[in-house]
């Protein structure tokens, strides 16, 4: 399912607009990109939980030449069903 598909399903399902249901779409994918850019956690109960996680710095090897290399500190975002979702997928 893609963006679009996502917005025709909601506007289905809520009964709104597709404009209304994008924009919808939007504020709560913008709401939850803001939590975690400072770092917060945004738990969805009966969905999941998204969350930022460092990994630290560490030394890797180039498979082309087996030279060492530093490969830098970054944060990633994880994402951990819940329950509910996590029972409806299997």
């Amino acid at each position: 399912m893609n963006k679009t598909e996502l917005i025709n399903a909601i506007a289905e399902k809520a009964g709104l607009t597709k404009v209304d249901a994008k924009a919808a779409l939007d504020a709560t994918l913008g709401a939850i990109s803001e939590a975690l850019a400072k770092g917060d956690k945004v738990a969805l109960l009966g969905f999941g939980t998204f969350a930022v996680s460092e990994k630290g710095a560490r030394t890797g090897i180039n498979p082309r030449t087996k030279e060492k290399i530093e490969i830098a500190a970054r944060k990633s975002v994880k994402f951990k069903a819940g329950a509910e979702l996590d029972a409806k997928v299997k």
